[in-house]
């Protein structure tokens, strides 16, 4: 296993798909699906690079919406 496997990422990547519009005109929403992580940069550089195991195509025609959600270290085993 390599140092880089034994990281956890920062934050998990979900995609969801967006598939209409409530009576408030505001956009629903599909069940969020894991696409991806974002994990820290090496030698203290700031920011996260993110590695996508999927693009949706509906990312692409601006369909759908990404977001980073934290990884829950705790629910993991490991102590704060």
């Amino acid at each position: 296993m390599t140092a880089k496997n034994k990281e956890r990422p920062l934050y998990r990547v979900t995609f969801s798909r967006i598939t209409g519009t409530d009576d408030n005109g505001q956009q629903i929403l599909a069940r969020p699906v894991e696409i991806g992580a974002a994990w820290s940069r090496k030698n203290d550089k700031q920011g996260a690079i993110i590695a996508l195991d999927i693009i949706p195509t509906d990312l692409v025609n601006r369909n759908g919406v990404l977001f980073l959600v934290p990884v829950n270290t705790a629910s993991e085993g490991s102590k704060r």
